[in-house]
């Protein structure tokens, strides 16, 4: 946690003095960052509608205007490779522009995307809605915008928070893909996509009401942050000053985080700035990049992030449904399956975030991939036309770990690269949608070159056992810790 995640530009509570006001507001039974926490929970709520929507949608439009399955995966490629690419950036614009317009703005392109859907004749202009306007949108409010929240708003209960925030997505499947897959089949696709338009847009009055951006907009320090004491020394108008606050703050974090000036030592033994200058968000984000990537630590958060994206999102999140379909599961069905991934998910990915907080964030990713490819390589033998006791073992396990693997990996950009951890996990995450990008299109490819998925789960199952050995393989980064001034 850094000043500037405290008190960003134009955002601030930080006058002239430097200080930071400390009021009465912070001792309120229920502190401001949790219902900050809930708001976020509901707006990447409303945003998940359409990840749960290509899975359904797929075999309808095929069947309606006869476009191949690797069309159609194109399509979900183009958005999940948006999803990806536009996170890093959206972390530097909610710090440039704040949290609640780029997430009031991300929910209308939902929104827009998915609502003009419904006019679509020809299979570019599905590239242009699924792809390009729904991926600008979801990637604008992607998993750097609940790690900017968890990040900003809580010193205390951060990796918990993470884990709830990230389990909205899998709520969100809960809750669309039972309700999409009965109007795909009862009402027609159209109706499945103005549901999902419908639910972005009302999410929006909520952002625009109760989401702030930071606590110093509300007067207060993060959940959990040491009250001020004689290490914090208040000041003869009762403020604080606000580098001592960011110092309280970082050491409660147990993490340090380099200050503007002083610099960290990367997992290669070289001396690099930890501070990004720059006088626009891209350019702050791009340096951050080109920081981050003289380290080894970066490469295979990198490399382990972007397999777990191709098993997740790309792989079972878009042609789980389908498969089940090609074995003669009906679609509903096969869509409960699927949301009963998303039930566990909301268990896996909570206990993940609480288990972060007191285990190596290596050893959960290593076991969560492990775990994973077990699965893919059992799935061939499991999908049938019925639900068996297997099958319901593969959903409940594979839900545990679907997105279990955000915390550990958020806390460890935090760990190695300080103030510009979100940031930097906006690049990992963007590696995390190239890969479900690239396994969303090769899977369908490979299903209209072999008819089946075979293929696709045993090489997913191997690339799990690369992402183990990878997580096992990140060290520990050395930080300096922050001088009391």
């Amino acid at each position: 946690m850094s000043a500037r995640d405290l008190h960003p530009a134009g955002q601030g509570a930080v006058g002239a003095s430097g200080r930071l006001p400390v009021t009465g507001r912070r001792r309120t039974r229920l502190h401001p960052a949790w219902i900050v926490a809930g708001v976020a929970f509901i707006a990447l709520l409303g945003a998940a509608g359409f990840r749960a929507a290509p899975s359904v949608l797929i075999v309808p439009m095929q069947d309606e205007y006869g476009w191949s399955r690797s069309l159609l995966s194109l399509a979900v490629g183009v958005n999940l490779l948006l999803y990806g690419l536009m996170a890093p950036f959206a972390a530097a614009l909610m710090d440039r522009f704040g949290v609640r317009a780029v997430t009031s703005t991300a929910l209308v392109l939902v929104a827009l995307g998915s609502g003009l859907t419904v006019f679509v004749t020809a299979g570019w202009q599905l590239v242009l809605c699924w792809g390009v306007l729904v991926g600008l949108g979801t990637g604008s409010m992607a998993l750097v915008f609940a790690a900017t929240i968890a990040n900003r708003w809580f010193v205390r209960r951060r990796g918990l928070v993470m884990g709830v925030l990230t389990a909205a997505s899998a709520t969100g499947q809960l809750i669309f893909l039972p309700m999409l897959a009965w109007l795909a089949d009862n009402s027609g696709w159209r109706a499945a996509s103005l549901l999902v338009s419908v639910a972005a847009l009302a999410v929006v009055p909520l952002v625009l009401c109760f989401l702030r951006n930071d606590p110093a907009d509300v007067g207060v320090l993060p959940y959990g942050a040491p009250e001020p004491g004689p290490a914090t020394a208040g000041t003869r108008d009762g403020s604080v000053p606000a580098d001592r606050v960011r110092y309280a703050v970082t050491q409660e974090d147990s993490e340090p985080t380099p200050s503007p000036g002083h610099s960290a030592r990367g997992d290669d033994g070289e001396i690099a700035d930890s501070t990004v200058v720059a006088a626009g968000a891209a350019r702050r984000t791009i340096l951050a990049l080109f920081q981050a990537a003289h380290t080894r630590t970066f490469w295979a958060l990198v490399g382990g992030f972007a397999i777990c994206g191709a098993t997740t999102n790309g792989l079972i999140g878009t042609h789980f449904v389908p498969a089940a379909h090609d074995h003669g599961m009906p679609t509903t069905t096969a869509a409960g399956l699927l949301a009963v991934v998303g039930i566990f998910d909301i268990v896996g990915t909570v206990a993940s975030g609480a288990l972060t907080d007191r285990v190596n964030p290596r050893i959960l990713l290593a076991v969560y991939y492990a775990l994973r490819g077990v699965g893919l390589l059992m799935l061939p033998a499991l999908l049938s036309d019925a639900v068996h006791p297997s099958i319901l073992a593969f959903v409940i396990v594979y839900g545990l770990d679907w997105v279990a693997t955000v915390p550990p990996t958020a806390a460890l950009c935090r760990e190695a690269f300080g103030e510009n951890g979100t940031i930097v996990f906006g690049w990992v995450f963007a590696a995390h949608q190239i890969g479900a990008a690239l396994a969303s299109l090769g899977a369908g490819v490979i299903r209209d070159a072999t008819s089946d998925y075979t293929l696709a789960w045993f090489a997913a199952a191997g690339l799990c056992a690369v992402a183990a050995l990878m997580s096992l393989g990140i060290r520990k980064v050395p930080q300096l810790p922050v001088p009391v001034p």
